[in-house]
């Protein structure tokens, strides 16, 4: 037989109404001890609340729903778990939809996670046509974006500070001496891409290199399009430093450059961006700008609850710092890698002196 409310307030010394308070946090206090004697009830018969009724009386489900453009990028993945390890912290389980890059796929999840009513959505767009942003305007329900803003004041967007890390990314190579720094980019339609090579453009510029006379290639946020602009921009060459807009397509350089005989950093630096775990892996490791993962986290949750109690709240964009973790791509020491954790998603601490993950 069903545990009921009132079999939990039989044991308890107490009514079914003081069961309720407990386990919705009100609306009325419950004493300290009487509280105790309801957990230990709850735990002695094995109680669980029925999820439903309590989303009919609170109108919330207690779900979240996440849109990442790519689900086998470990960017997005670290960031999903900083989301979701936040979320869980309020209480909130969080739901995750991969949009793979297509625009109406993302339409589909949206529609899905707004079937499925959960009390708020967070967005990182993919890249192209937003077509799900009427659907999710219309609907009401509170969202976020992250990493990438989206036209308008329509919601919240939490993200690092893209141009500003790329600038300091640059600024570091030619701290090391280069003069000669190309840059391997993102898809141009991306926020994030071209903000980062307006950074790096900053930097060339404010050491009196002309960003013009500089190569710029475009492409995906992958290991393989890493390899092939590699391939493509350092076979004749020309650069001796290359900033690249993510880890990912790092990897896929330094694999390039390995194929084409050119050491790194010996003949070419290279430094990147994000701070994904795997950056501190590669030979040698790559000097990065850490995004704060649990930061990001932690402060689209909080924006994202915000909306939920007040739909006017502000939508003010919340720009976090990154940190640079100086490796041996650029010409830094390469550090040790001692004895790490088995979770491939730590992120890297940024400034500790180690430049490998916690």
């Amino acid at each position: 037989m069903a545990v009921r409310r009132a079999d939990v307030a039989k044991l308890a010394g107490t009514s079914p109404a003081v069961v309720s308070y407990v386990l919705n946090g009100g609306p009325r206090g419950v004493a300290p001890e009487t509280r105790a004697r309801v957990l230990a009830a709850i735990e002695q018969l094995g109680y669980r609340p029925n999820g439903i009724a309590r989303s009919l009386r609170t109108n919330r489900t207690m779900t979240f729903g996440l849109l990442v453009p790519d689900t086998s990028n470990p960017f997005f993945a670290q960031l999903a778990r900083a989301i979701e390890e936040a979320a869980f912290a309020e209480d909130y389980t969080l739901l995750i939809g991969n949009a793979a890059e297509d625009d109406a796929r993302q339409t589909a999840y949206v529609r899905t996670f707004l079937a499925r009513r959960v009390d708020g959505l967070f967005l990182v767009p993919a890249h192209g046509p937003t077509s799900c942003l009427p659907e999710l305007r219309k609907s009401g329900v509170a969202w976020v974006t992250l990493d990438r803003q989206t036209p308008g004041r329509y919601a919240a967007a939490v993200m690092a500070d893209h141009r500003g890390g790329a600038r300091a990314a640059t600024e570091h190579l030619l701290a090391h001496g280069r003069r000669r720094i190309g840059c391997i980019a993102g898809p141009e339609d991306v926020i994030p891409a071209n903000a980062r090579v307006t950074g790096w453009r900053d930097a060339l510029a404010g050491a009196g290199v002309h960003p013009s006379e500089m190569s710029v290639w475009h492409g995906s946020f992958g290991r393989r399009a890493g390899y092939r602009a590699a391939r493509e921009m350092l076979a004749g060459g020309r650069f001796d430093a290359v900033f690249v807009a993510s880890d990912q397509q790092a990897i896929g350089v330094l694999r390039a450059m390995q194929d084409l005989g050119i050491r790194c950093p010996d003949d070419v630096a290279v430094a990147s961006f994000d701070g994904i775990a795997a950056a501190a892996y590669t030979s040698p490791a790559l000097t990065t700008m850490a995004q704060p993962f649990d930061e990001l986290g932690q402060t689209a949750v909080r924006r994202l609850l915000d909306r939920l109690d007040d739909p006017a709240a502000d939508t003010a964009s919340s720009v976090l710092p990154v940190d640079l973790v100086a490796r041996g791509s650029c010409g830094c020491p390469d550090p040790i890698v001692g004895d790490e954790s088995d979770t491939d998603g730590d992120a890297p601490a940024p400034g500790d002196g180690t430049g490998v993950p916690a």
